[in-house]
């Protein structure tokens, strides 16, 4: 049981930022190096999202900037900020347990692809990137009719025709492809009319499996060029990644997973209905098994809650609480900070790995070991540290370094 009801003497330089003693520097610091950081990630991530959303001109001169800055800003923020109140507040909250993480995934997939169906069950950004993962096929309406969809199909097919391809390799590819596509099953209530329901669950995996792999590729880039003279040969892990393949691998298998339930319910129920979604999307969340992220699955989940929430609002079945996201999130990372610097061994190796690029490292070097009086083990992974303090800005009088002792 840990005693948490205990205190202790020391400042918050003998605890938190023990490399500088001012609580200013140290806040400018931990900005600093938050910013960085945070640019690092969002800079291609809002690049890529830009191109394959297929921007115009006009978004990349006057919106990609501001957007970049303002998530940045966000993040920095969580880093910066939380030094800043250990340092006014010195406490903190308790921990956490997370639920499991696939069933979490499958169920929060389940709801995101039942609303996906429903006549405005999703908007905006939410709506756009399913559409685009998942294809507008499983939309239940249509801008355009079935007819114009076949006319649309004919039409191509006639220019195929008109315009022979040299029987190179891609074209053989095609080729094959193309056969595939006409002959095969396809239930009268699909409205994927290009393709039979088997090439359309092979075309769906190809698809997002490449889009994954890509992105996952361009998120690299910046670490791997980071080493293009003093280890060129690391550039071969931008492309040959364990990482770039899972991530293709889960988004692959969860549309294919996905398109193909959803084609199998509608052969069996002989319709199409929006239940079907719910069904489909719970097997196809099985798919984080390749690319296991609790970040995805809690960030995924609160945003369901969010827009259950919300959904109830406009109902009149909840009551409106002002900001009430905002607190939920400042509560979660009080909390996911709490565990940082009581019981890191709590933590996912992933995230306390993006704790200390985001602090420069800086989050490492807390004086955990004065806190073990609380009976978390605070300092469990890190027996050998001891920081190195100026005895001028001390109320304990510092425990030496072992070269120094």
């Amino acid at each position: 049981m840990a005693a948490l009801s205990k205190s202790i003497p020391h400042n918050c330089y003998e605890i938190g930022h023990t490399w500088h003693p001012s609580c200013r520097v140290s806040f400018l610091q931990i900005t600093g190096g938050a910013l960085e950081e945070s640019l690092k990630i969002y800079a291609p991530l809002y690049l890529i999202a830009a191109i394959l959303r297929k921007r115009k001109l006009d978004y990349y001169l006057h919106k990609l900037l501001p957007e970049i800055l303002q998530s940045a800003s966000f993040l920095t923020a969580n880093g910066a900020l939380y030094m800043a109140f250990f340092c006014i507040l010195r406490r903190g909250l308790l921990t956490i347990y997370m639920a499991n993480l696939v069933l979490l995934f499958c169920i929060t997939a389940a709801m995101y692809m039942f609303f996906f169906r429903c006549k405005d069950g999703l908007k905006g950004f939410t709506f756009s990137a399913l559409r685009f993962i998942v294809g507008k096929e499983e939309i239940p309406t249509h801008s355009f009719s079935p007819e114009a969809a076949y006319a649309k199909v004919e039409q191509k097919r006639e220019q195929h025709k008109e315009k022979p391809r040299r029987m190179n390799m891609i074209g053989l590819v095609r080729k094959f492809v193309d056969s595939i596509c006409k002959h095969g099953p396809r239930h009268r209530c699909c409205k994927h009319y290009e393709d039979n329901c088997i090439s359309y669950c092979i075309k769906g995996f190809i698809r997002m499996f490449s889009v994954g792999y890509l992105i996952q590729c361009c998120l690299r880039i910046p670490s791997a060029f980071r080493h293009l003279f003093t280890q060129p040969s690391r550039l071969l892990s931008l492309f040959y990644n364990k990482e770039n393949f899972q991530l293709g691998a889960f988004l692959g298998s969860f549309v294919s997973i996905y398109k193909g339930t959803s084609c199998f319910l509608r052969w069996i129920r002989n319709l199409d209905d929006e239940l079907h979604a719910i069904i489909a999307g719970f097997l196809a969340g099985i798919s984080m098994m390749f690319y296991k992220s609790t970040t995805i699955s809690m960030y995924l989940a609160s945003k369901l809650v969010e827009t259950m929430y919300f959904k109830g609002i406009e109902a009149g079945k909840v009551p409106y609480f002002p900001h009430a996201d905002t607190i939920i999130y400042s509560i979660s990372t009080a909390i996911c900070f709490q565990a940082a610097v009581m019981e890191v061994q709590t933590l996912r190796p992933s995230y306390w790995k993006f704790l200390l690029r985001l602090t420069k490292g800086k989050f490492a070097v807390m004086n955990r070991k004065v806190l073990d009086v609380f009976g978390t083990g605070a300092s469990k992974h890190f027996q050998d540290f001891i920081p190195r303090l100026d005895p001028r800005y001390t109320t304990v009088t510092p425990e030496l370094p072992t070269e120094f002792s």
